[in-house]
């Protein structure tokens, strides 16, 4: 079938799937190199994850910025440290893909000022996860008030919407609420797409080529499990409810042939600390969705679907965790990755009911003493009543009230009691003989630590999936390959579906964004 003789109801030369951190900078490139462009996206707005990100951006090589702030940098550097075999998270990279994050980083840097992102004039400071020799981190601007364009107020939206900007700018096109299906394939050629809309599916050709940019796959539970099957679906997604990260576009160049990359570094638990960008702790309890730095705040767009901002813990000696058993599990005041896998560990749960995967929840455990110290408000919008929150004048009255979908049996109260007794034994004591957990130096402070004052509070505090840092195979032109390395016609992936490089967060998905739109643009066209 030629093209003339195929029906598209929409068709451009390329068409960029996710408008996103690395689907805007795609959907950029490729309009700069001359061709028509159409993006589509499976939510309401442009921005994906990225717009409600921190808006730390770690480009490197000797930017301007670093140069203005006398930080001497290099590609070469870059490349040094982000194939180190030394750092845990960076030394399991493809190292072509690699080569092309050092060499591109200077003139992402630059091409962000061309299309209107700023940067906040100060010293870049070192990055928060995966470290480097000198430091890159550069805080974006954020350039509007507006709660429904900045949809949470955060620096994220500093890149998203100068570049959504500049693409409208330049003629790209934008198709919202379609999300991709499968793939269109003509004689071994990706030629276009299917999305459903609510009008029902819907047929987009590329001339070109198409570009992978959907996010990764942290939201889906099935596919996160092929690297930990420990992942199951009580831990929740950052960036959730905004957008979902539900490997679509990994899946639907599976079925046409694409292979996965960079699996190891899915998995990867970075010695000594607490930082793995697959799961990580919250630090926003008594709500669904929680984060290190993201709350939902109740101006956002999106609150009534969070329904709850979280109660932001500056002080973890104001509560005990337990686990989904009601029993405390492990120091809570550690940092380090081994925190993580005790909340991951059976927690209880002997493996006779054939769901013994996952840890189960993880709840704080507090006072209203603890509350006070805090400042908590223990009451919605900060916290969410509904499966996530709950209060009660006794311990084993709380027990009782525990009702989570993800609490697969209720808590004993004898044993909640008897795990908060037990607390307070060891306060009184001065020492935590069961786990290990520092006490306050003055005996005052310890002993304000008991849970002794009603009501008493417990607040889901389960980790949250982080990044996708595995997904599809690319060479350094961003093709996606088959199982036998070679380029899939037509078919170019950037961002977090992208596999190979464990680079945390926005430089990767700009970076890679880039480069896909730009070789998509220059490719032949299917005649």
């Amino acid at each position: 079938m030629t093209r003339q003789e195929h029906r598209f109801d929409h068709e451009a030369d390329v068409v960029v799937v996710g408008a996103g951190g690395a689907g805007l900078p795609a959907a950029i490139a490729a309009r700069d190199a001359g061709a028509s462009v159409l993006v589509i996206d499976s939510n309401q707005d442009v921005g994906g994850h990225a717009i409600v990100s921190g808006g730390s951006v770690a480009l490197g090589g000797g930017t301007a910025l670093q140069r203005r702030y006398g930080i001497d940098d290099s590609p070469d550097r870059i490349y040094s440290d982000i194939t180190d075999p030394h750092n845990p998270q960076y030394r399991r990279s493809d190292r072509d893909l690699a080569r092309v994050f050092a060499d591109e980083s200077v003139p992402t840097f630059d091409w962000l000022l061309e299309n209107g992102v700023a940067f906040e004039d100060q010293a870049p400071t070192p990055q928060t996860f995966g470290r480097g020799t000198v430091p890159r981190s550069m805080w974006t601007v954020l350039t509007s008030s507006d709660w429904s364009v900045t949809i949470n107020g955060r620096r994220g939206a500093g890149v998203v919407r100068p570049l959504e900007m500049s693409a409208r700018r330049k003629g790209v096109a934008f198709v919202l609420r379609h999300r991709l299906v499968r793939l269109l394939c003509e004689e071994g050629r990706v030629t276009g797409l299917v999305a459903s809309a609510e009008g029902g599916d819907v047929a987009i050709g590329a001339r070109q080529g198409i570009v992978i940019a959907t996010g990764g796959h942290s939201s889906n539970v099935g596919f996160r499990r092929m690297f930990d099957p420990r992942l199951t679906d009580e831990y929740q997604t950052l960036g959730e409810p905004w957008t979902r990260q539900d490997a679509d576009g990994e899946i639907a160049a599976m079925d046409v042939g694409a292979s996965l990359w960079g699996l190891g570094s899915q998995a990867t638990e970075q010695e000594g600390e607490s930082v793995s960008l697959a799961l990580v702790r919250t630090t926003h309890i008594g709500c669904r969705w929680g984060y290190i730095t993201l709350k939902w705040d109740p101006r956002s767009p999106v609150f009534s679907l969070a329904r709850a901002s979280g109660l932001t813990v500056s002080d973890l000696q104001d509560v005990i965790l337990v686990n989904q058993t009601g029993q405390r599990f492990w120091n809570e005041l550690d940092e380090t990755r081994a925190f993580i896998n005790a909340c991951l560990g059976p927690n209880g749960d002997l493996g006779r009911d054939g769901k013994a995967n996952g840890g189960g929840p993880i709840w704080a455990i507090f006072d209203s003493a603890a509350a006070e110290r805090e400042q908590w408000t223990c009451e919605p919008p900060h916290v969410d009543p509904e499966d996530w929150f709950f209060s009660a004048g006794s311990i084993k009255e709380l027990a009782r009230c525990i009702v989570n979908p993800h609490q697969r049996r209720p808590i004993d109260p004898s044993t909640l009691e008897a795990t908060v007794e037990r607390w307070n034994l060891l306060v009184e004591a001065g020492d935590d003989v069961d786990f290990g957990r520092p006490t306050p130096s003055r005996r005052a402070a310890a002993l304000a630590r008991r849970i002794q004052t009603p009501p008493f509070y417990a607040a889901w505090a389960t980790p949250m999936v982080h990044d996708s840092l595995a997904g599809l195979r690319i060479d350094a032109s961003c093709r996606v390959l088959d199982r036998a390395g070679d380029p899939i016609p037509g078919l170019y992936c950037a961002g977090e579906s992208a596999g190979g490089l464990a680079v945390h967060g926005l430089p990767r998905a700009i970076i890679f964004g880039r480069v896909a739109g730009r070789a998509a643009a220059l490719s032949c066209p299917w005649p």
